[in-house]
């Protein structure tokens, strides 16, 4: 069996998410939020998709993929016999007015490289997940796109007749496609193009620059956290789980989910390596997130949510081809029904530090502290309650090993609040839930074989206790932490070094391939348990997983490297960029323990 890579690039601005295929193709773009249907979808459905592409008008050609440096800025070069071309796509983002500019505006620039190349240019955009096709009315030096709630515009220096008629031209000085949502580009068009242009990779190469990355693999890391930071819908705060729907955990296995939500526990994940990268502003925006949703809830937190908050996400089946013919396609997510505790532990141990952290305080603006009582309130409500587990069993309840370390955990997060307010009442509360956490995560113990299991009465094992020692539950240099790791390595490590969740049956059989985050939370305890040199070779196995461009998918078939999975996927990314910072400390500082 060939390697299957998602041979495709992301391009976004905190405000939209696309993804540019090699040949040129827009293969995902939903408008106007993440979780719209897409305007372009040929990902889902060839036919159904649209079609947005700048393609050679010869048969045969290759072509080539790179970021520019330290950007979010996408090149994709073309090469035929006429002749070589690149088309630089990006969304604009930068400062103006000061406040963030991020249209809803994709800018193709075309540029001749070599030669004469001919080029054919194909723009036709749907709604309603290909169900709508849109009217088009041509102007003087823009086509409209009408049927959606706003318009979609296209404004370009190539003659309109080429676009519309999609007809080969000859590509002899540069071009400039800007296609927009809602409010259209009504500035000089060459000018404005590359002064945004400009000020984007401007804007990019600075965020890199206020980031403290060690030098352990500094480029990946850079392009992960590159990745990470456009997961952030900004104008909420919420971070999603990735941008697509659907592509599948494995071929032919119906595991197609839509992950274009706000996970609590995912979002945990990324905020830590936010934190560990020096990044502040994306934990400010989430509080007010998770602050506007503490003011919903009733009696508990769902363990996702809509990018706007929204708690209904009715999960439905498309009538879409699906990915290289895998269905069902899914919009919505059922998960939002469950019941998964892990997520009140989360939420205090991601917003600990606009507590406790004094740079963080600022007279204007009080964080209420009855966002710490009302999530210490649900951790003491639910816990000897039966959950789904951070892996969303569909139609098993336990008490999961998981759920209660992050009782633990936020427990303790909910600690060193109190103590740092001299709260008295709520310290003695939070440690109560501590020691109780502590008894039930030792009732998981199987004291035969010496690990930890993934739930009480339960023998299988789960890779998510290795965050017992990442997390410091386990002393790791204590020998119970290095022989639970050992125990996980036996049952749920390939010998490519990859994990697996699990591998007991669940709703949809054995899971099939391997999942990615596991493999570096893997990586994190080797370094934790003193066993660095294997650390760093596991991780730089794990970075054979990337894509050309260093992107990550959710799963990989340990037996052929495959990436499967919704792409690119944020808790690969955050597993990678948290790895790589345990490694580096445990390098510079061996005695290093925690976050």
């Amino acid at each position: 069996m060939t390697k299957h890579t998602y041979d495709m690039g992301v391009v976004g601005n905190c405000a939209f998410l696309a993804l540019i295929g090699t040949d040129t193709a827009v293969r995902w773009l939903c408008w106007p939020r993440f979780d719209s249907s897409f305007v372009f979808g040929p990902l889902l459905d060839e036919q159904k998709g649209g079609e947005y592409s700048i393609r050679p008008a010869a048969a045969e050609f290759t072509s080539s993929q790179h970021y520019v440096q330290n950007t979010n800025v996408l090149c994709t070069e073309i090469t035929t016999e006429d002749g070589r071309y690149r088309v630089t796509d990006f969304a604009p983002r930068f400062m103006q007015y000061e406040r963030y500019y991020k249209p809803l505006m994709l800018i193709r620039k075309v540029e001749p490289l070599e030669g004469t190349p001919r080029v054919r240019v194909a723009c036709r955009p749907v709604g309603s997940y290909g169900e709508q096709e849109l009217t088009r009315r041509r102007s003087s030096n823009h086509i409209a796109f009408l049927g959606l709630e706003e318009e979609v515009r296209l404004t370009t220096n190539i003659p309109l007749t080429y676009v519309l008629d999609e007809e080969d031209f000859t590509l002899n000085e540069v071009k400039y496609l800007v296609l927009t949502y809602g409010a259209p580009l009504e500035a000089a068009l060459e000018s404005t193009a590359e002064r945004f242009l400009t000020s984007t990779l401007a804007y990019w190469r600075g965020w890199v620059k206020s980031t403290s990355i060690g030098q352990f693999h500094q480029s990946q890391v850079i392009r992960s956290a590159l990745a990470l930071k456009i997961h952030q819908y900004e104008d909420t705060g919420a971070i999603i789980a990735a941008s697509t729907t659907s592509l599948p955990e494995a071929p032919g296995s119906t595991r197609n989910w839509d992950y274009r939500f706000c996970w609590m526990r995912d979002t945990y994940y990324i905020l830590t390596a936010f934190n560990n990268i020096g990044h502040s502003e994306e934990m400010e925006r989430y509080f007010h997130f998770i602050a506007n949703l503490s003011t919903r809830a009733a009696d508990k937190y769902q363990p996702l949510y809509g990018i706007g908050g929204q708690s209904k996400l009715v999960e439905k089946e498309l009538p879409l081809a699906g990915y290289l013919g895998n269905q069902p396609v899914r919009i919505g997510n059922d998960a939002y029904t469950h019941i998964q505790n892990d997520v009140y532990g989360q939420v205090l141990v991601a917003l600990l530090p606009l507590y406790v952290d004094c740079r963080f305080q600022e007279p204007s603006r009080a964080v209420p502290l009855s966002l710490v009582e009302e999530s210490l309130r649900l951790i003491e409500l639910t816990m000897d309650q039966p959950d789904a587990g951070l892996w969303e069993f569909r139609h098993i309840a336990q008490k999961h090993c998981y759920t209660y370390l992050f009782h633990w955990a936020g427990s303790h997060a909910a600690l060193r609040v109190a103590r740092s307010l001299g709260h008295q009442e709520l310290a003695a509360k939070a440690q109560r839930l501590i020691e109780a956490s502590e008894a039930h995560i030792e009732q998981c113990f199987d004291i035969e074989r010496g690990v930890y299991t993934n739930a009480i009465n339960s023998e299988h094992l789960d890779a998510s206790t290795i965050q017992l020692i990442t997390m410091g539950y386990l002393d790791p240099s204590s020998e119970k932490a290095r022989h639970h790791l050992v125990e996980l390595e036996k049952e749920l490590k390939t010998p490519e070094g990859l994990f697996y969740r699990y591998r007991h049956p669940d709703d949809f059989g054995t899971p099939e391939t391997t999942f990615l985050i596991c493999s570096f939370w893997y990586v994190e305890a080797l370094a934790c348990v003193g066993r660095l040199d294997e650390a760093i070779a596991e991780f730089e196995q794990l970075l054979t997983y990337t894509n050309h461009l260093g992107l990550l998918s959710e799963d990989v078939d340990a037996k052929t490297g495959s990436q499967w999975g919704n792409f690119p996927q944020a808790y690969s990314h955050v597993g990678l960029v948290n790895a790589a910072y345990r490694i580096a400390k445990k390098r510079d500082r061996p005695q290093f323990v925690g976050y």
